[in-house]
């Protein structure tokens, strides 16, 4: 089997790196970890979906692979999620892409510019088709060219989607992977909760250590 891991940065996945290149049952050639006929590439994209949407394709372009992973930090919306969680999510949508007029915001399915059902949306959004026996929570996403930090603006965006999380690529490799067919899955971490800033209330380390701990369990366990 062969993997992609994607992330928009490489501190998000470097833990995972390292522990592949010196896990006994691994051995590394260049920036890849080999684990028999099974082999784990990464991707570092780029901060957003146009960064993301480009580098992917010209991956999957360049060499075909059994499954993509797409993930990394994200922010959330649901207070029953902690600081920490791992996610897996289920269904994204691209959110700010659309149309302002006055104070109402409408998606380009609601003004007719795209059917909501047209490949590979599903009611307007991409949800992933693919089972996995992961033992995550499963929730729902959007994904934004702007995090959100701006009281007026967390409250129109959560309740327009109501999703539980949001990320700046997530949407972005699910559409590329779906429109491939490539099978793909998207981890998430919460480092903090959307609402006004206060990076004081994050913890990026904690959000990094168990993502990294949960994708290497991942990757182990399909080797």
């Amino acid at each position: 089997m062969k993997i992609l891991v994607v992330s928009a940065t490489e501190k998000e996945i470097l833990p995972l790196k390292n522990k592949l290149k010196v896990n006994k049952s691994t051995v590394c050639v260049m920036k890849y970890g080999v684990i028999k006929d099974f082999s784990v590439d990464f991707l570092v994209a780029g901060i957003g979906g146009v960064f993301t949407t480009y580098a992917l394709t010209k991956s999957l372009a360049a060499k075909k692979y059994d499954l993509v992973i797409n993930t990394g930090i994200a922010g959330s919306f649901n207070k029953d999620l902690s600081i920490g969680d791992i996610v897996f999510v289920e269904t994204d949508e691209f959110a700010d892409l659309g149309i302002e007029d006055k104070d109402a915001f409408f998606t380009l399915f609601e003004k007719g510019f795209l059917k909501d059902d047209e490949v590979p949306f599903q009611h307007g959004k991409l949800e992933n088709p693919n089972n996995f026996d992961l033992d995550l929570k499963k929730v729902s996403a959007i994904t934004v060219n702007t995090t959100h930090g701006n009281k007026q603006s967390v409250e129109l965006f959560q309740n327009k989607f109501g999703a539980d999380i949001e990320s700046m690529e997530g949407a972005a490799c699910a559409y590329v992977c779906a429109k491939e067919n490539i099978k793909y899955m998207q981890i998430r971490s919460i480092s903090n909760y959307v609402e006004e800033r206060d990076q004081s209330k994050w913890n990026i380390p904690l959000a990094i250590e168990r993502l990294n701990e949960k994708l290497f369990t991942i990757i182990d366990r399909m080797s």
